[in-house]
């Protein structure tokens, strides 16, 4: 692995962590935004009824993309550090090797081939798991977009119970638009984590 992809390995998966811990802080508002909307409704009593119910679809998304993203993010760090493993693993391997070759007419010239054989092993067993690593990952990301998808129906949903609380419209409007912001930012952040994945394989 040469120098420029490693870093570019690096970078890739400083990006991830940070577009994680963005859709971290975008979940715990629409928690909030829940919270303020539960609020709003019970103040408006029967004319946010239908709203009522919303509030809790709202907060059961957010703790479960907090959940997910949590989930995720341990497995980024450990993306990190198997990204570690790899430099370090490539790194032996190839300066082993080129020892062997420099070193053809050398009388000890077998001692090296053990260690070559595990280096070579150690190499391909992270290769492995790294690959492995981005797998899962990719799975993780795709169930995150889930209740990033829900959350923009509900609040497609929210927009037309609100017309119906008079006084309270625009207040609960504003949080069905909190909410769908949300849910596109959270969007937009895990395909930015997956653009990420794709350049790390590539320069796998």
């Amino acid at each position: 692995m040469c120098k420029g992809k490693t870093k570019s390995q690096f970078v890739a998966v400083a990006s991830i962590a940070a577009e994680l811990n963005a859709v971290m802080d975008v979940a715990k508002e629409i928690s909030l935004a829940a919270a303020n909307a539960k609020a709003i409704a019970f103040r408006a009593g029967e004319k946010a009824k239908g709203f009522q119910p919303i509030t809790d679809f709202i907060n059961e998304l957010a703790k479960e993309t907090i959940e997910l993203v949590t989930d995720v993010n341990e497995h980024a760090i450990e993306l990190y550090q198997l990204t570690v493993n790899n430099y370090r693993t490539t790194n032996v391997y190839t300066q082993l090797k080129l020892v062997e070759n420099l070193s053809q007419d050398a009388v000890f010239i077998s001692s090296i081939e053990q260690p070559l054989l595990k280096a070579q092993i150690k190499m391909d067993k992270c290769k492995r798991d790294f690959k492995m690593n981005i797998t899962q990952l990719l799975d993780q990301l795709a169930e995150v977009m889930h209740p990033a998808r829900a959350a923009r129906v509900i609040a497609a949903n929210s927009r037309i119970e609100a017309s119906q609380a008079g006084e309270y419209l625009q207040s609960l409007q504003a949080v069905a638009e909190s909410v769908d912001n949300a849910a596109q930012i959270i969007h937009d952040n895990v395909q930015r984590c997956r653009s990420a994945l794709s350049v790390v394989e590539q320069t796998d």
